[in-house]
């Protein structure tokens, strides 16, 4: 409860600072990709840990289904495409909503990646709780 009501108050926040583009709600589609790369990253980080490791069940609850959970909005990119389809073209709408897609599935392979490579430096330096 505590991550899904900070997350969406982020999201919130952020859809009141950053404006649209040229009548293309930016800010909707950045926040769905950012949640896709730390997702990515969550998964990286607590694949390898045991399903009874408490801990990781905290973290992964808070931040993956809490947080993000409460962060990205797939419902809004839906409604922003249909208002972008009725007041800026199909064109606009079919970009707006596959481009969101598309990089936020990129997002979250870098994501992946990123905590991949963040796991494998921290166990070779005998971080993170396992023998180096």
């Amino acid at each position: 409860m505590v991550g899904g009501m900070a997350g969406s108050a982020a999201r919130a926040g952020l859809t009141l600072a950053i404006p649209t583009v040229a009548g293309v709600p930016i800010a909707i589609a950045l926040v769905n990709i950012v949640g896709a790369f730390v997702l990515g990253c969550l998964y990286s980080l607590l694949a390898h840990r045991s399903p009874a490791d408490a801990s990781a069940v905290r973290i992964r609850l808070l931040l993956g289904t809490g947080f993000c959970g409460g962060f990205t909005t797939y419902s809004a990119l839906a409604n922003d495409t249909v208002v972008l389809a009725v007041n800026g073209g199909l064109g606009a709408a079919t970009l707006y909503a596959f481009g969101t897609l598309l990089v936020g599935g990129l997002a979250t392979w870098a994501g992946i990646v990123a905590g991949t490579a963040s796991d494998g430096s921290r166990r070779r330096t005998g971080r993170g709780g396992e023998a180096a």
